[in-house]
């Protein structure tokens, strides 16, 4: 049976104290799962090596795939990334807040486990108001791979989550239906000109303004 707690907030406006609830699971290592602007994520502190071993084994994840983060504002970078390339900022200025995850060089501050090894990050500001607080409250990037186990279905509702994977989290913030159909769009920037990793939402050709 599920174990995990649930808590519903306002996909608009996100209750405080619920926010600040899922704050204090994630700074204590814990893994949540929350609703973003494609399916629901699970979230841990990025910070935290043992939450993000936990989360790889929840997933079922091999660690030579990486995974991607949420911001709380661009200001976020300059502690998460090498150098932010000129396309990044015209990428960044379009499409952010929104489905456009930008690999990045990553800073030494950031996980190896997260890179897969590779140096590099995937970063978006979510326009999930409450995916976006969460990372702003907690003061550090949060984990963003989809809240399922790795190669079975994304789940749009907290109740699909809670069914499939609900045993081995912490606390599932209730957000309401989250769009699916696509993922975030993946584009690698680290690269000239840019190279398209994964096709989502957000359509984008390399060369575009």
């Amino acid at each position: 049976m599920p174990s995990s707690i649930i808590l519903e907030a306002n996909p608009e406006n996100p209750d405080e104290k619920c926010l600040n609830r899922a704050v204090e699971v994630l700074r204590q290592g814990g893994i949540i799962a929350y609703p973003t602007e494609t399916f629901y994520g699970l979230g841990v502190d990025s910070a935290n090596e043992k939450a993000i071993q936990r989360l790889f084994a929840v997933k079922g994840r091999d660690f030579r795939n990486p995974i991607p983060v949420i911001i709380g504002s661009e200001n976020d970078l300059k502690h998460t990334v090498m150098e932010i390339p000129p396309v990044a900022a015209d990428l960044m200025a379009k499409f952010w807040p929104g489905p456009l995850t930008l690999v990045f060089a990553a800073s030494t501050a950031i996980s190896s486990r997260l890179t897969a090894d590779t140096g590099k990050i995937g970063i978006r500001i979510s326009s999930n108001p409450i995916a976006r607080l969460l990372a702003q409250k907690l003061s550090s990037p949060l984990t963003s791979t989809s809240a399922n186990r790795s190669g079975q279905q994304e789940c749009v509702t907290a109740q699909e989550v809670c069914e499939k994977i609900g045993m081995d989290l912490d606390l599932i913030i209730d957000g309401g239906k989250t769009p699916g159909g696509k993922g975030s769009t993946i584009v690698d920037i680290t690269v000239a000109p840019p190279v398209v990793l994964r096709a989502g939402v957000i359509v984008y050709e390399p060369g575009e303004n």
